[in-house]
């Protein structure tokens, strides 16, 4: 199925503030376009180093830019697509806070 990105304009908005991530995020984008999801392991297939977090979040964790930055988003999956949420985006240290607080299953900042 095609994905439903929503709030891409989040993830542009950030690239204004990052300039050295505009490449990384275009290429995540572009994969994002020519996906093909029915299951969420076909996203761990588009994306190898991405993970899906537990505990019944449906969350997945992007590795963008080398590793440099991290988004987190909430995925569900209809009937005719995969809706994709952007709930955060950050550096990879960042990310390691949001990780020591367990609050990357519940942050939503978009």
């Amino acid at each position: 199925m095609r994905i439903h990105l929503v709030k891409e304009k989040t993830i542009k908005e950030y690239v204004k503030g990052q300039a050295r991530s505009e490449s990384s995020f275009e290429e995540w984008f572009l994969r994002i376009t020519q996906a093909d999801w029915n299951v969420p392991d076909d996203i761990k297939r588009t994306f190898g180093s991405a993970d899906l977090l537990l505990n019944g979040s449906s969350r997945v964790v992007f590795d963008i830019g080398g590793n440099n930055y991290r988004m987190i988003c909430k995925y569900g999956f209809g009937k005719r697509q995969v809706h994709l949420f952007v709930c955060w985006i950050g550096t990879h240290a960042e990310y390691d806070y949001l990780c020591d607080a367990r609050k990357q299953y519940t942050v939503f900042d978009y």
